[in-house]
């Protein structure tokens, strides 16, 4: 028994000592790494997120947005989250405005359409001559039949959905046409994204004519409120965290106009003989689809052509 309680006390001992080792070694290490004279380097890459600003009043073409009722803040809130915080989509609206709102903010006035409809421009195609995967093209994503309508030329060599100066004046004819039944911008709004059959299918069922006590299909419902986020953005990107110097706004492009009333059998060849190249063509016009031109009834386009070294604008 004795000898059984030497190795007992060997080891008890033992343990003991490590046990304190292992506490020195932590504490040791603790106070390097937590030195109270030690100045730790300012965190440069640290980011501060929270919850985005929203003013106590806001507007839609006049109208003013009811924010005091819990689902519109709370819808507009969501919008400003997607959007604030979605940087690399957000930073390229804010670089590109300033070149397509310079062409499209006189077409607007003139039309008597208010401002604010260029930012349903953006929420439509983000500055982009996308097509849609119900085949609405350009920047005011006319689907080709309503395009038509519209007055816009559509075929396999013309497609005037992608003219911004054209498809802006049709998106004013439709925004005219709109208001004069609903005589609500809000609503002139939503039907360009519900249709209006959609949006006069749920004021007659639901007895509303205000958009924010309408319910609609997702997209239709939170439509208007990513306008206004696209907006809030705009006119305040520093409170958004966006801070962009003028040198890096996008430039307007100086061009000319060169009017065509002609068949252009080469378009490559006939950049050439502007003075340019075929890519620039192309860049300025999107709405010539085909490397021809076969215009037999002489009708008359009007094309964009760069001024000499306006490619040089940086």
């Amino acid at each position: 028994m004795k000898n059984l309680l030497l190795p007992v006390k060997w080891i008890k001992s033992h343990l003991w000592v490590s046990s304190l080792s292992a506490f020195v070694i932590v504490m040791l290490l603790l106070s390097f790494f937590c030195n109270p004279n030690e100045k730790s380097a300012p965190d440069n890459t640290s980011v501060k997120i929270c919850t985005p600003y929203i003013p106590e009043e806001l507007t839609f073409c006049d109208e003013p947005v009811p924010l005091k009722y819990f689902d519109v803040r709370e819808s507009l809130e969501r919008e400003i989250i997607i959007n604030a915080y979605y940087h690399s989509q957000t930073i390229l609206f804010l670089k590109k405005g300033k070149r397509f709102f310079n062409e499209i903010e006189p077409i607007l006035k003139t039309n008597k359409i208010p401002e604010d409809f260029k930012y349903l421009m953006v929420a439509e195609s983000g500055f982009q001559d996308i097509v849609s995967p119900a085949g609405a093209a350009g920047q005011w994503h006319f689907l080709e039949a309503t395009a038509r309508e519209y007055g816009l030329e559509v075929n396999d060599e013309v497609d005037e959905r992608y003219n911004l100066a054209k498809s802006t004046g049709a998106a004013c004819k439709y925004f005219q046409e709109s208001y004069g039944i609903y005589k609500n911008w809000t609503l002139v709004a939503a039907s360009y994204n519900g249709g209006r059959r959609g949006v006069d299918r749920q004021i007659e069922k639901q007895g509303e004519t205000n958009y924010y006590n309408l319910l609609f299909a997702d997209e239709t419902a939170r439509y208007i409120y990513r306008i206004l986020a696209i907006k809030l953005v705009f006119e305040n990107p520093e409170k958004y965290g966006f801070n962009l110097a003028d040198s890096e706004i996008y430039p307007l492009i100086p061009c000319k106009e060169v009017k065509v009333d002609s068949t252009i059998t080469d378009m490559g060849s006939f950049a050439k003989e502007l003075g340019i190249n075929y890519k620039l063509l192309k860049i300025l016009n999107p709405w010539l689809r085909d490397r021809k031109l076969t215009n037999t009834r002489k009708k008359e386009y009007t094309l964009k052509i760069p001024l000499e070294d306006s490619r040089e604008i940086y």
